[in-house]
């Protein structure tokens, strides 16, 4: 579902994609994309930032408090704060205007892939805390649901996929974010922080200081 405001590059925009055979509904305000994933959740939602009724930010906050689906912002508005904004608030990836059909291809093939691709994370003991479901994309601590953002169940099931071993920051953020990364690395600590304070400790995630982070089981 592509959200575009603008006629020409939207239609610019969806001839590109149907030449690799992906159908692109277009809808042209937050509201439209809001009712629309409500209704029938797509593959993966484009969503542009400057939007006649809501930012795109808001909308993709929206969004993401009940749904799971893939979001890749596409904005001309390519400064720092703006994609680390858009990364915390639960989008998937993050294009700045102008770009190629090539790499926006690449970028939507990506997220798909990376649910697609999906290992189950199941726990080695019966009595693990924390278990992991990548088929059902649920997570839940002592049998009860936390609720987590897309990119936060990413980033906790790549960590307790191997409890006790630690994660170089570089290699969580390539993994996650599916991406070479060359900005801050403020996205990934928020998205720790948030992590811990859902399942009430921040135990489970601990820092190796100079390294990167290990997930730990954590006793009632």
């Amino acid at each position: 579902m592509l959200v575009e405001d603008d006629a020409s590059i939207a239609q610019s925009v969806i001839a590109s994609l149907s030449n690799p055979g992906m159908v692109v509904e277009h809808v042209a305000t937050a509201q439209g994309a809001i009712d629309s994933v409500a209704q029938e959740v797509p593959d993966v939602v484009l969503m542009d930032l400057g939007l006649p009724d809501m930012d795109g930010l808001d909308a993709s906050k929206i969004i993401r408090e009940s749904s799971s689906v893939p979001i890749i912002i596409v904005s001309a508005r390519g400064d720092e704060l703006d994609r680390v904004l858009g990364l915390e608030l639960g989008a998937d990836d993050y294009v700045v205007k102008p770009f190629s059909q090539r790499e926006l291809v690449a970028r939507i093939r990506a997220v798909v892939r990376r649910g697609a691709d999906s290992q189950v994370t199941t726990p080695t003991e019966s009595d693990s805390r924390v278990v992991v479901d990548e088929r059902s994309h649920t997570a839940t601590l002592d049998g009860v649901e936390v609720a987590l953002t897309a990119k936060e169940f990413d980033l906790l099931a790549y960590l307790s996929s191997e409890p006790g071993t630690v994660f170089r920051r570089n290699d969580i953020l390539e993994h996650v974010w599916d991406t070479n990364w060359y900005g801050t690395t403020k996205t990934l600590y928020a998205h720790i922080a948030s992590i811990r304070k859902k399942l009430g400790s921040p135990d489970w995630i601990q820092s190796v200081r100079g390294v990167g982070f290990k997930f730990v089981e954590v006793a009632a």
